[in-house]
């Protein structure tokens, strides 16, 4: 794995997806209460950005037309879309206020 450094944990709101580039490739990182996530941020269904859309829970839901994307898997979990979104390896380094969040930009 190659690990690329995105952000400081603090920079990303609990809650909301937030659009990164990593190696190339457009994401939407989402911070959960408990995990990190990163999809590509591209919607399958509509080409959109996911980054725009609504996070409930380990869930991503597209703006434009409320397909939701499993943020573990990239699975759509309803229609329209039903091809899945790329998900990627996300760990966080360190803790408290100088947490930083690295991606592998490489698809799980």
């Amino acid at each position: 794995m190659s690990f690329e450094s995105v952000c400081a944990l603090d920079d990303l709101s609990v809650g909301s997806a937030s659009r990164r580039t990593v190696g190339g490739v457009t994401m939407a990182v989402v911070r959960t209460e408990d995990t990190v996530y990163a999809v590509n941020d591209r919607c399958s269904h509509a080409d959109v950005s996911l980054a725009e859309g609504d996070v409930e829970g380990c869930t991503l839901e597209c703006w434009l037309h409320g397909s939701a994307f499993d943020l573990v898997t990239g699975q759509p979990l309803s229609p329209p879309a039903t091809i899945s979104s790329p998900n990627y390896t996300v760990r966080v380094v360190g803790d408290g206020s100088t947490a930083t969040v690295e991606i592998d930009p490489k698809p799980i």
